[in-house]
């Protein structure tokens, strides 16, 4: 078996390590749900190198996530569920189906009409699944909005769906508002509520400080990943600086870790005033 620029080399490379006997063990073991979290962790790895603008690991790291639905397909083919193909079909049918603009015969119209369009369509589909899977709950505007997002993530995706039917503050001062009105409820559960209690006030805070982030015009998610990756090339230069002193760091102390943390803040602000002129 050698490498190739063939996806159908990958397929067949996928089969042979879920081949009983000859396959690999460990793969022959796993199933949907045991490598639900990869999938996950590997778009994870595409959107960091995609940050880092390090496009020799993102090739990479597209690999890594272009194996996650053939080995998902492989598995669902050995059930007679679905094959690598039919996965194809479909997302390359729904692209046609929702772009009618550019594969068919309706007026291109701005990015705007054409969001409306796309969003028209989509609801289409959610009617027409709900229907396929009976039950009597009606179809929600919600329904799609994954369960697996990151909670950050979702509560922002949430927010902003429901706002298409005008379920939403009127502008940015208002969410600020409610972000203060949450903070003063999770100050006020603090002291004496139960574990519950405030986890609940705390959620709702975060929920509304999702909102403020979609009315800026703000990816939350992306806000809190760079807020990390601040605080951790931060951290590394107090870590450095105690060892520049000779001093363990679980030993330094508040007031001196603070000293190295506000080093590295004011360098911060000195590098952002340079480079804004």
């Amino acid at each position: 078996m050698e490498p190739s620029r063939d996806i159908s080399r990958l397929i067949e490379i996928m089969a042979a390590l879920r081949t009983p006997v000859t396959g690999c063990p460990w793969d022959l073991e796993q199933d949907f749900k045991a490598i639900r979290h990869y999938t996950i962790e590997e778009a994870y790895e595409v959107a960091d190198a995609i940050e880092r603008e390090d496009y020799e690991d993102l090739r990479d790291e597209l690999g890594d996530l272009i194996l996650q639905p053939v080995y998902h397909a492989q598995m669902a083919s050995e059930k007679d569920l679905f094959d690598i193909g039919d996965v194809i079909y479909a997302v390359t049918e729904k692209l046609i189906r929702r772009h009618p603009h550019v594969f068919g015969d309706a007026e291109a119209g701005t990015a705007m009409s054409s969001e409306a369009r796309w969003e028209n369509i989509k609801a289409a589909e959610r009617a027409k699944k709900a229907e396929r899977r009976g039950g009597d709950k009606p179809p929600s505007l919600l329904d799609d909005v994954p369960a697996g997002l990151p909670a950050l993530a979702r509560a922002g995706k949430l927010a902003k769906r429901a706002a298409r039917v005008g379920f939403d503050w009127p502008d940015t001062s208002a969410v600020l508002e409610k972000c203060r009105e949450e903070f003063d409820e999770v100050a006020e559960a603090l002291p004496g509520a139960d574990e519950d209690a405030r986890k609940e006030e705390i959620g709702d805070l975060l929920f509304s400080i999702a909102n403020l982030a979609r009315h800026a015009g703000i990816d939350p998610e992306a806000a809190l990943r760079d807020a990390n990756a601040k605080f951790v090339r931060r951290f590394e230069h107090v870590e450095a600086r105690c060892r520049e002193d000779g001093i363990d760091i679980a030993d330094a102390g508040l007031e001196r870790l603070d000293g190295y943390w506000n080093e590295i803040r004011a360098s911060d602000k000195r590098a952002k005033s340079a480079v804004e002129g």
